[in-house]
């Protein structure tokens, strides 16, 4: 059961620069601090290659005291294994991180939504993410547009069709992208005894941050992320979105951590940075990301992965990726300090955090309980 990259969102729009950091040195005003002494929820990842062996790795992981559960979307599917999940399951969050929005209709993933919201008795969380152009294009076949507006658009369609069903009115949405107003009685599954499905969106760049806070009920963040850029960039344009709403911010839930190495000793812990630095270098090389690179100093590096990418040279490219990088996207430390180190670095900024740890061999069950509860504790 070990982890798999995962897949979150990189839109494009860049209306909103981010502030910049000389690493780690903030250049700029931060809007506003946020409190520590709200404990954290922790999410396992599962393994979605083998869907025979979903519902007991659910299970497992439910047992491990994990509160959250969720299904990427890679090389396979993020709602069917969740549905798996739901009959094994009693208490934890299942959610997709993320699902592709745009090649699915909202009313194809509002039906998907709903039915895995009552199979799962409530518990069900939809996390929705762009992708970039080159994937939208060219691997789904679908017509690519500026992906901020079009995922608020998304989410603002999906709230209206779960409104239709739940109380009758009609449906009636319009938009630039999407537009729905027919929702015959035979097609419509009437209202359910659950509460809409909560909707998260994933964003890097400050845009896409802002439209969390203006219509989604939080935000993923992806695993090429910081403490500085949470605090300097995320949380003011989530902020920003929130007030241009009229929301409160406050009830909005962040949910990451970046790259969590960890194992018994240092040895281990050596081997797994390795690993973690191809998955750096792997994203990095990627334009989307670019902002986040940015705000570190790292922009030059992220343009030679670039190149490198374009080449095909991914097994070298692990080796532009510094310690200084390596820190400042990653935790690292063995099993009994880990959940103190991750703290230490995002204590105030996160609501839940995934905790998947960057190796083919998982710690005994009793340390990983031992770290699930201590990560809970932490504030």
């Amino acid at each position: 059961m070990g982890p798999r990259p995962g897949n979150l969102v990189d839109p494009q729009d860049k209306e909103l620069a981010p502030q910049r950091l000389c690493h780690g040195r903030q250049v700029g005003p931060n809007l506003r601090e946020y409190p520590t002494g709200v404990a954290v929820r922790v999410t396992y990842r599962l393994a979605t290659d083998n869907l025979a062996s979903v519902a007991a790795e659910a299970a497992w992981a439910e047992n491990m005291g994990y509160d959250a559960m969720s299904s990427n979307e890679t090389a396979h599917d993020s709602f069917l294994p969740l549905a798996l999940a739901a009959t094994s399951t009693t208490r934890t969050t299942l959610e997709t991180r993320v699902a592709i929005a745009f090649p699915r209709s909202p009313m194809v993933t509002a039906y998907l939504a709903r039915d895995l919201q009552d199979l799962s008795e409530g518990r069900f969380r939809l996390g929705l993410g762009t992708q970039v152009k080159g994937h939208i294009q060219r691997r789904f076949s679908t017509e690519w547009e500026a992906p901020g507006p079009r995922l608020r658009e998304y989410v603002q369609a999906l709230k209206a069709i779960w409104n239709s069903w739940q109380t009758g009115e009609k449906l009636a949405y319009h938009g630039e992208s999407y537009n729905f107003s027919l929702m015959t009685p035979f097609f419509d599954p009437g209202p359910s005894e659950y509460p809409a499905p909560e909707v998260f969106t994933a964003a890097v760049n400050a845009y896409n941050c802002q439209v969390a806070g203006e219509v989604s009920d939080g935000l993923m963040l992806h695993s090429l992320t910081s403490p500085e850029y949470v605090r300097q960039v995320v949380r003011p344009a989530l902020d920003k979105g929130a007030q241009k709403a009229g929301r409160d911010s406050r009830a909005l839930k962040i949910t990451g951590g970046g790259f969590i190495i960890t194992g018994p000793d240092r040895s281990s812990i050596r081997t797994m940075q390795a690993e973690v630095r191809r998955r750096i270098a792997f994203y990095a090389s990627t334009r989307s990301y670019f902002p986040v690179l940015e705000a570190h100093g790292f922009q030059e590096i992220g343009q030679q992965l670039h190149e490198m990418s374009l080449k095909g040279q991914w097994a070298e490219m692990g080796e532009l990726v510094s310690d200084e990088m390596l820190g400042a996207f990653s935790v690292s430390g063995e099993y009994d300090e880990i959940a103190d180190k991750f703290v230490e670095r995002y204590s105030g900024l996160l609501d839940e955090v995934s905790f998947t740890l960057v190796s083919e061999k998982q710690p005994e069950e009793a340390q990983m309980r031992k770290m699930v509860r201590r990560l809970q504790e932490l504030d």
